[in-house]
């Protein structure tokens, strides 16, 4: 098979130049992303319908999708303009008499004459009491026709696009793999296509779109998914060769102000937060650059290691930036490192798109100064005017939110800086292979001592009264109690309680007696430390709150979580909001309170949370409820997307190309060998320039 160079012009063809498609038709299947040959190659069927499976005609029933076949014995055609009345076919097979109605379709009157073989794909109806075949989809059967596509096989169904039909796409397809898939080069080495028993690419792309069997069908989606995540591996793998590679800096101080925080917290590192620490302490202190990905659930402690290596970069001579993906969580963080780094003498600033006019000016200028040792900020830390003296570690927190480009952005505002990426959301390993593929991995596996499960139940709007009583007893014995909701406002679209008039409610109605405090988004940041400082007094006992609370604070005395409208939410944020309490040596609960009937994937939500509090667990339900795409909220921008791979279903092929990747990137890193070419130029395409792969020579 030829490896690939350049596409042959037959591939690059333009659509509308192919045979039966035109200009109209062609501006129809750009709807659906496809210009060229090659483009109509790769789009593939979203299922395919078992259509061998023959019913005899007198075996049909009313409801059942069958296919049959038979001989048209009979023709009733329409009245002329009565589009309402069907064309009816009296078909005859060994099991008898039986008829087929064609709604619409008037016009094949002039195709069917009687004696013709069909095939036919259709739903048992009623037609005039009678049972009839309401037909789908229909195949003339020629006597030298050995190749049904629309019926008497397995049957591909595409995407299709308001007029553009599936017949017409379907037989467009077949046309398009009858004459070109044997064009398209082979990307595979001989070496792995052998090792992994897969088939040659012209083999799976007819077999992908017209297969003759599950078997076949079922090889070509193996092969093409492989090619799928190989492809994404090997850049990964490329990335990261270069990244051990290059020239680092060795952060590698004595450790004093490290000691010195260490000895004042209250409390001792988990096992694991030394394990990771050390891990992460070896990495700064080496010379080529840190790239640590830092896992670890809710209240697992992944900040204090942060902090402990902002630290070090500073005890070093460098500055630290920590990102954050939302200005609320960003002002969280500096609350946070400041009450821990302040004191050891290293000032921390906040910059955010927020910030305006002389303050922003002022403290960009003490950054480019080297007068700030940590900054916090959000994506306004990538922005052209942010300036550092000596970058020296770059801390990324919720790295999902931000695309790998964000990432490369602020690394580039030092030299070659290491990088901490941490998130709270656990993640699957397919999916920690594919987003974070270029990175080491830290597990915080184990809670502080003390964490003890949280108790979670699921209660309807006719609990209300009790579930207030039972957070009345929990304040009585001296617990402070947290209550969130969705919005600030009330929506004149959805009709949610709005945080800020069921906080007037608790206070005013249901709790006199207590101190109700109000915590949202919209509040500046010194009223929103105000309030959280109150709270962690024990000066506020019932803190309403939108999911401003969702990810950083930390009240020991905080005991019950009650989400309002819990439906509303999704499952790693409920997770998020449910690990704010049981941080303290008492009993702790979250209340998950629903309105209405739960439609089924908020069902599985909320039964998720009641059964489970592994962040794992709950990570991978996320995932199968929502799918890759949508599990971090938005793509991951950077990375190629998937042709065929489905991390769910193909999530073992993930690990094999993997390991065939970082063998291939080992023995060839640029991928220059004659037998790599293949593979180097589907890299180029699929990465689209990312990776700067120099030009084949």
């Amino acid at each position: 098979m030829r490896q690939t160079g350049a596409p042959p012009a037959g591939l690059a063809t333009p659509l509308q130049y192919v045979k039966g498609v035109g200009p109209q038709r062609a501006k129809l299947l750009e709807k659906k992303g496809l210009a060229t040959v090659e483009d109509a190659l790769f789009f593939l069927p979203i299922r395919h319908e078992d259509r061998t499976r023959l019913t005899p005609l007198r075996a049909i029933q009313v409801g059942q999708v069958v296919t049959c076949t038979g001989t048209i014995a009979g023709i009733s055609p329409p009245p002329p303009g009565r589009a309402r009345v069907p064309l009816v076919l009296l078909l005859r097979d060994a099991s008898g008499y039986g008829t087929a109605t064609l709604f619409g379709r008037g016009w094949l009157t002039r195709v069917f004459q009687r004696g013709q073989k069909l095939v036919l794909h259709g739903k048992g109806s009623r037609f005039r009491d009678k049972i009839t075949l309401q037909v789908q989809d229909w195949e003339l059967v020629e006597s030298d026709d050995d190749e049904p596509i629309h019926a008497g096989a397995l049957v591909p169904v595409y995407s299709t696009t308001e007029g553009l039909h599936q017949r017409t796409l379907r037989s467009l397809m077949y046309q398009l793999v009858e004459r070109y898939a044997a064009d398209v080069g082979e990307t595979l080495p001989e070496a792995s296509r052998q090792r992994r028993g897969l088939a040659p690419i012209t083999e799976a792309l007819v077999g992908v779109h017209f297969p003759e069997g599950e078997a076949q069908l079922a090889a070509a989606h193996r092969r093409l998914a492989f090619e799928d995540f190989l492809l994404l591996q090997l850049g990964l793998a490329i990335l990261r060769a270069r990244t051990t590679r290059s020239q680092g800096i060795a952060l590698n101080p004595s450790g004093a102000l490290v000691k010195r925080l260490r000895a004042s917290l209250p409390w001792s590192l988990t096992g694991a937060q030394e394990r990771v620490w050390d891990e992460i302490r070896r990495d700064m202190a080496a010379p080529y650059p840190m790239h640590r990905l830092l896992q670890g659930d809710v209240g697992s402690g992944k900040t204090i290691v942060a902090a402990l290596a902002v630290l070090t970069a500073v005890e070093a001579g460098y500055q630290a930036a920590v990102m954050a993906p939302t200005e609320i969580l960003a002002e969280q963080h500096v609350m946070t490192f400041s009450r821990l780094l302040e004191p050891l003498g290293v000032p921390v600033t906040l910059l955010t798109s927020a910030l305006k006019g002389r303050e922003r000016t002022a403290r960009r200028a003490a950054v480019a100064a080297g007068e700030i040792g940590c900054i916090v900020g959000t994506h306004a830390l990538v922005q052209a005017a942010v300036e550092f003296r000596k970058l020296g570690l770059v801390v990324v927190d919720e790295q999902h939110r931000f695309g790998v480009a964000q990432r490369a952005r602020l690394k580039a505002k030092g030299e070659h800086p290491d990088v901490l990426v941490m998130t709270a959301t656990p993640i699957p390993r397919t999916l920690a292979l594919t987003l974070y593929g270029d990175l080491d991995l830290s597990v915080l596996d184990e809670l502080p001592p003390g964490r003890k499960p949280i108790r979670t139940e699921a209660r309807g709007e006719g609990k209300r009264q009790q579930i207030y009583k039972f957070l009345r007893d929990q304040a009585a014995e001296g617990r402070q109690i947290y209550v969130v909701y969705p919005l600030i406002e009330e929506s004149e679209v959805i009709d949610l309680k709005a945080a800020t008039d069921m906080a007037r409610h608790l206070q005013a109605d249901v709790f006199p007696d207590l101190v109700v405090g109000l915590l949202h988004g919209r509040l500046p940041f010194e009223a929103k430390d105000e309030i959280m400082q109150r709270f962690k007094a024990g000066e506020i006992h019932v803190l309403v709150s939108t999911t401003v609370i969702e990810v950083g604070i930390d009240v020991p005395n905080a005991s019950v979580m009650l989400i309002e409208h819990a439906e509303r939410f999704g499952l790693s944020q409920l997770h998020q909001l449910r690990g704010r309490v049981g941080r303290g040596p008492w009993k702790s609960y979250c209340i998950l309170l629903t309105s209405g009937k739960l439609g089924e994937d908020a069902e599985r939500r909320v039964q998720a949370m009641v059964e489970t509090n592994d962040g794992f667990k709950i990570a991978d339900v996320d995932l199968q409820l929502r799918g890759p795409g949508e599990f971090f909220g938005t793509r991951q921008s950077g990375l190629p997307e998937f042709r065929v791979a489905d991390l769910l279903r193909d999530g073992a092929l993930l690990e094999e190309a993997r390991r065939d990747a970082l063998a291939i990137v080992a023995a060839d890193p640029e991928l220059r060998a004659p037998e790599h070419r293949g593979l180097r130029q589907a890299l180029l395409a699929r990465w689209r320039g990312k990776l700067a792969l120099a030009s084949v020579g």
